[in-house]
């Protein structure tokens, strides 16, 4: 237990067996009772702005199919969003969309950093130890997966695509992806989509892949292909092909 009486953090899945590490930085959307549900609503405290709706499913699904171990956030990011630095405004958002959270408005920096220390520091090292002992294990680098999902509709704004594939500096993963992506042509992929690395949402490929020199991808799934276990295994068990094929490809070409 942390000091906020809940495990920030749980890893799952076999350590060995492939040359690759899932995440998911926002599969919870679980609020401490210690923290009153920050003052939120229940409607804002079961919705997107609390976590990834079916990214969780999603991401145990390819877990699975890939036989990769998967480290998710036991923590909605209302109490700390664990893909944002300490010192980023939405690492402990006053307002999310068009939710105000009050339990997170007027936080001295001693509160900030309980947060952090409560919640992104147990759960970056055990990304780190996972990321140790797999690459350990594989005698080897490994790739890093994020698993993410995104709203239809965004401050009114429809969106048109279905699936990103972002990337941090290194865009390799993700461009394989696509275009495997647009020659199925199964569902509208982009990469950097619906967000990129300028909006800040790499902050887990840049501090645990790209400073090990490792190959990653971020997934972005628009949530309404996956908001029931049905949808997301189907959808898991079409990731894990598009993965399994890009991951050829780049290692082929760098080979």
């Amino acid at each position: 237990m942390d000091a906020l009486g809940w495990p920030a953090v749980a890893v799952m899945g076999k350590i060995g067996a492939a040359p690759l590490v899932l995440v998911c930085e926002h599969a919870s959307a679980f609020i401490p009772p210690a923290l009153q549900g920050l003052g939120v609503s229940d409607a804002a405290r079961t919705s997107h702005v609390a976590w990834d709706i079916g990214a969780l499913d999603v991401a145990k699904r390819l877990s699975a199919r890939l036989q990769a171990p998967l480290v998710a956030a036991q923590l909605s990011r209302l109490v700390y969003d664990c893909n944002r630095p300490l010192d980023s405004e939405g690492s402990i958002p006053a307002v999310s969309e068009i939710h105000e959270i009050p339990g997170n408005t007027n936080l001295t920096s001693a509160d900030r950093q309980a947060r952090y220390e409560a919640v992104h520091e147990p759960f970056h090292a055990a990304v780190t130890d996972v990321l140790d002992r797999q690459q350990a294990a594989c005698s080897g680098p490994v790739t890093l997966i994020t698993v993410h999902t995104f709203t239809p509709v965004y401050f009114g704004k429809p969106r048109a695509v279905e699936l990103g594939y972002l990337f941090h500096s290194d865009a390799a993963l993700a461009q394989a992806a696509v275009q495997i992506e647009s020659r199925e042509g199964a569902l509208k992929a982009e990469v950097n989509a619906p967000y990129s690395a300028m909006d800040g949402v790499t902050y887990t490929l840049a501090k645990h892949a790209e400073a090990r020199g490792l190959r990653s991808v971020m997934i972005e799934v628009r949530n309404d292909l996956v908001d029931t276990e049905a949808k997301a295994e189907v959808m898991a068990d079409h990731l894990a092909q598009t993965l399994t094929a890009a991951l050829a490809r780049v290692t082929e070409a760098a080979a």
